[in-house]
């Protein structure tokens, strides 16, 4: 449905930007040109929104990633991915993380959904690096390089995550021949 998709759009530019808290349903009418009646028809609640927006968002970014990486056919390729990401003009960190702060104390729902994300990246990771441990560091590599590239707005923490993720990748090989 057009109308449904324009307003998911609207409402992920309104909460990216500003945040859950801070955007109101009017807002996210006005952003979509729907009527406020047509809104709710779509979205009975901001609750609803709220969810769909980081569901599709969710699948979105994920499979963003994953196709990037598949192409490289590297572990590595994620921080290529991220350094893009990074570099956009609206980039403000992780929906999810950002969503789970706003709500994830208050949210079941919110911080399953950030939850299952973080988990879905991570087994990303984990199948794109072939081990389980290797995964899971690289994930913290990358989680980490989020951060600090939200709160420093510049690109270089993906450089710097991928410099390290590679020592990571280079030492892990090194013991695999020495066993």
């Amino acid at each position: 449905m057009i109308e449904q998709a324009e307003v998911l759009a609207a409402a992920e530019t309104l909460f990216y930007e500003r945040g859950v808290q801070q955007v109101g349903m009017d807002q996210v009418r006005a952003a979509a040109g729907v009527s406020l009646k047509r809104l709710y028809q779509l979205f009975p609640s901001k609750d609803r929104l709220v969810l769909d927006y980081l569901t599709a968002r969710d699948e979105r970014w994920l499979a963003s990633v994953r196709e990037h990486a598949g192409k490289a056919g590297t572990v590595l390729a994620v921080f290529d991915w991220l350094a893009e990401w990074f570099a956009e003009p609206d980039f403000r960190g992780c929906a999810f993380v950002n969503s789970f702060g706003e709500l994830g104390g208050t949210s079941d729902a919110v911080a399953g959904i950030a939850r299952r994300h973080k988990e879905a990246f991570r087994q990303l990771i984990r199948d794109l690096a072939g081990d389980d441990e290797l995964g899971d560091q690289i994930t913290l590599l990358a989680e980490g390089a989020i951060t600090m590239a939200a709160i420093g707005g510049t690109v270089e923490p993906a450089h710097q995550a991928k410099r390290a993720a590679l020592t990571l990748l280079d030492g892990a090989h090194q013991n695999r021949r020495l066993q």
